[in-house]
């Protein structure tokens, strides 16, 4: 099994990154994977204070990292806003440190951004959605600045691709991952 390791803010030549955290990294690794212009999606640890944490670490909640996912995309395929809007209806912002059953600091709400242009676009969507009233409370969902990703153990990756009939992927993740097909199927990779 691998260690975690640092991975760089830099995005492949014409592409960019995005990193999100909404709860479980399984979860949002599932529904990105299936995104038309996502190139590719790692679950890891963002935003925390110890170098290369381990899950079992990352756990205890005292590291400061989040579950999060490293999202690759083509920006002439999906903008970082569409990519947002996504992010928004897949988890819940309005629940500080949890989604669902999964509870601590490590399933927050968060948008690590990379850039001032990925803050500004941010703080609009969660105005827009705010004002749309989509969530029946705040929206607490962190816009901080991108200062580190670190990739999960090899197990991590690609969870429930890999474990459909798992328990956890079978209640939690494969109704999300339905929702997210019926209300997107226009964003489908084919």
């Amino acid at each position: 099994m691998s260690q975690p390791q640092n991975l760089s803010a830099n995005p492949p030549p014409g592409k960019e990154i995005a990193t999100l955290a909404g709860g479980c990294f399984w979860c949002v690794e599932a529904v990105f994977d299936e995104l038309r212009g996502v190139e590719s999606v790692e679950s890891g640890y963002a935003g925390g204070t110890v170098a290369n944490p381990s899950y079992q670490l990352v756990c205890t909640g005292t590291t400061g990292h989040a579950e999060a996912a490293r999202i690759t995309f083509d920006p002439k395929v999906i903008s970082f806003k569409q990519i947002l809007q996504v992010f928004f209806t897949v988890h819940d912002p309005t629940t500080l440190n949890r989604q669902g059953a999964d509870v601590g600091t490590q399933y927050r709400s968060a948008i690590f951004y990379h850039n001032e242009e990925q803050k500004k676009i941010a703080e609009e969507v969660i105005q827009e959605i705010t004002a749309a009233k989509l969530w029946d409370a705040h929206i607490v969902t962190e816009v901080t600045p991108f200062k580190n990703f670190y990739i999960a153990e090899d197990y991590h990756q690609e969870y429930f691709a890999n474990n459909p009939d798992q328990g956890y992927c079978r209640v939690v993740i494969a109704p999300k991952v339905a929702k997210f097909r019926q209300h997107y199927r226009e964003m489908l990779k084919k």
